[in-house]
């Protein structure tokens, strides 16, 4: 899925009010993830938490959250499923998902959570998947796939999904 881009100069919804964003994620084993979360969460003016470092309750002062975590065998981490699992209903709150992975391809890695955050009540907006150094399970056995990703074209990726991303909650 090819990314959206977007500019960060006014982060005012089109009521006129502040757009706040949360960024969830999990990352592991090389901070694959973290990176992208990371680039996203400085485009978007994003608070950037860990599922374990969040109050449930505090989900309802964000207009934007999103989830993201490395793909372990074709599914995103225990961790954020488990969130998820506890979260009341969003009333079609957005929600945008986001990924680093080995091989698996996008359109199947990110079909579970998508599900769970949609019976959830979020309104998923939109994807984005970037290729992670990965060296599980078998791949540790040759040194790894994907070495020095995600590297700069993913992390400009990144930033220009989060770009779009802005750019469509908000009024310029």
């Amino acid at each position: 899925m090819m990314p959206y881009i977007y500019q960060l100069n006014s982060c005012l919804l089109t009521n006129g009010e502040k757009m706040k964003t949360l960024i969830i994620y999990c990352s592991v084993h090389h901070s694959n993830t973290k990176k992208i979360a990371k680039t996203m969460a400085d485009i978007l003016d994003a608070d950037l938490l860990k599922p374990q470092e969040i109050k449930i309750d505090k989900l309802a002062d964000y207009n934007l959250i999103g989830f993201g975590s490395g793909i372990y065998f074709g599914k995103h981490h225990d961790d954020l499923f488990d969130f998820v699992s506890k979260l009341p209903m969003q009333n079609n709150k957005k929600a945008f998902i986001f990924s680093t992975r080995g091989i698996m391809p996008v359109n199947i890695c990110h079909k579970l959570l998508k599900k769970q955050l949609s019976e959830k009540e979020f309104d998923v907006i939109n994807e984005f998947s970037s290729k992670g150094f990965d060296t599980v399970g078998p791949f540790k056995l040759i040194g790894g796939i994907n070495k020095n990703r995600p590297n700069d074209d993913d992390l400009e990726n990144a930033k220009k999904f989060a770009e779009n991303i802005n750019n469509e909650l908000v009024k310029k």
